[in-house]
């Protein structure tokens, strides 16, 4: 018989020992939206993008705080979401810098004195759900990174500049990388000063750890885990949680 009480006190142990705060990052410009389109606060089953993601972060018990990091002229708007849908763990609003990691950087900036490991997130990847944040923390509290992911299941080609196929990619072992990407604070920290010292920009921030010789373990978060990029992005995004909800 499973003892509930106990598998709950385990879990606030773990919480506790492993502190794990979120930096959201929703600084972007959203070109591909379309022109003065923020998708962050786009509508998506009547709720904001942002506050789909943050409310994900809300209810992930292992999650104790979370800054976000944001455009200034979208500070109004994220306040006004953190009243309306009761965010209690944000602590702080951030500004973003010109690259993703400076944003980052950024958000580390506002991090109190407790936190022992980082999961940074995108604000437009807004369908995670509370239980996947979860199985990615635990797996870095062991590995020290890791991040949420999807197995490649779609053939892949390598081509030329001009776009003419040259070979197809053994796609084993090949995932597509998503959000959260959680890691100890001090190996995080360590990879920003790599990356500033070496000039090196990542495409997300698994790149930056790996570029100080470090492997991240990649967690299964399946095929529902998108981002919001495009306007054709919203209508799939609202068609998984109508499947959710019919599921449930």
């Amino acid at each position: 018989m499973i003892d509930k009480k106990r598998i709950a006190e385990l879990f606030l142990r773990t919480a506790t020992r492993n502190y794990t705060a979120a930096i959201v990052l929703a600084a972007g410009n959203s070109t591909r939206m379309g022109k003065n389109i923020n998708k962050q606060l786009q509508l998506l089953d009547g709720i904001p993008v942002l506050a789909h993601t943050l409310l994900a972060y809300q209810r992930c018990a292992l999650i104790r705080e979370i800054v976000v990091v944001t455009r200034p002229q979208d500070f109004e708007e994220v306040y006004r979401l953190r009243e309306e849908y009761g965010i209690r763990k944000m602590t702080h609003i951030v500004a973003g810098g010109a690259f993703r990691q400076e944003s980052a950087k950024n958000g580390m900036s506002k991090l109190s004195q407790f936190v022992r490991y980082v999961a940074i997130a995108d604000g437009a990847r807004c369908l995670i759900t509370p239980e996947q944040i979860a199985k990615v923390c635990l797996r870095a509290y062991r590995y020290r990174a890791a991040s949420a992911a999807h197995l490649i299941c779609d053939t892949v080609k390598r081509t030329t500049a001009s776009g003419m196929s040259r070979e197809t990619v053994d796609r084993n072992n090949l995932w597509q990388a998503q959000t959260p990407q959680v890691f100890h604070q001090s190996l995080y920290i360590a990879a920003l000063a790599r990356a500033q010292s070496d000039g090196f920009t990542g495409t997300d921030d698994n790149s930056l750890v790996e570029h100080l010789g470090f492997q991240v373990r990649m967690v299964e978060c399946g095929h529902e885990n998108i981002k919001i990029t495009t306007p054709a992005d919203l209508p799939l995004a609202e068609a998984i949680l109508q499947y959710r909800s019919k599921s449930e």
